[in-house]
């Protein structure tokens, strides 16, 4: 398998209507473990995500994947903080990556079928998922996005409307997922979730990076007054 990291990213930026949201960014990410991306409302997290993802056009500077950008957009997933669900069944919304591959119907339904059982979902796998609840909904999203078994796969506020015992079953699927190889970069405003999930912690504010640290250094000692005073809980603007 070829791999997509490190990732280089060195003077990137994207912005809109000659406004820069997001940049410009340098970062080298080695794809090991779980990268939580940190910082006040509008502090860019969202879009420095979609940045790395390919979501958001760069206008300046440099993102280089390992093996090529044209091979990493078809080993990642991206999961929204509010999941956009197929207006079709569990097993479909399930299926569909795979047969977008072009994976059999039936190994496509197998391997569905399996995933389903694996968030809690294989009692409805015929219900429409428009009509799951939102914790339902996002486990769907995760395992529709973790069915390909993509090497990294991107978050934004996976967990933000989801009660106690939602965050636990969606921290779980993730820490299997961080287990098997699978790099994770996602945003998070939960420091408890940070703390739970993080191996390094990218510190944003005003779309800059601030700081890019092991989590343990991060939370220990953070460098900058600013990330100190958020970590106080004290508004950072």
């Amino acid at each position: 398998m070829v791999n997509l990291f490190p990732l280089t990213v060195r003077g990137a930026e994207t912005s809109r209507r000659g406004k820069v949201l997001v940049g410009p960014v340098d970062l080298d990410l080695s794809g090991v473990g779980a990268t939580v991306v940190m910082g006040p409302n509008g502090s860019g997290k969202t879009t420095l995500l979609r940045l790395l993802h390919g979501a958001a056009r760069l206008t300046a500077g440099r993102i280089d994947w390992a093996c090529g950008e044209d091979h990493a957009r078809t080993r990642q997933g991206f999961v929204f903080q509010r999941p956009v669900m197929l207006r079709r069944t569990v097993l479909e919304n399930l299926m569909y990556p795979l047969r977008m591959r072009e994976v059999s119907k039936v190994d496509a339904q197998t391997q569905a079928e399996e995933w389903a059982k694996r968030i809690g979902l294989e009692t409805m796998l015929g219900r429409m998922a428009t009509n799951l609840s939102g914790g339902e909904q996002q486990k769907l999203a995760l395992a529709r996005a973790m069915i390909t078994e993509p090497q990294v796969l991107f978050l934004d506020e996976p967990t933000a409307a989801l009660d106690g015992r939602a965050t636990r079953e969606v921290e779980a699927l993730l820490r299997a997922a961080r287990a098997s190889g699978m790099q994770l970069i996602l945003s998070t405003h939960d420091l408890g979730q940070a703390k739970r999930l993080a191996d390094d912690i990218i510190f944003m504010l005003h779309g800059r990076v601030l700081e890019h640290d092991n989590a343990r250094d991060f939370f220990d000692a953070p460098k900058s007054i600013q990330a100190r005073a958020f970590l106080r809980g004290d508004i950072v603007e």
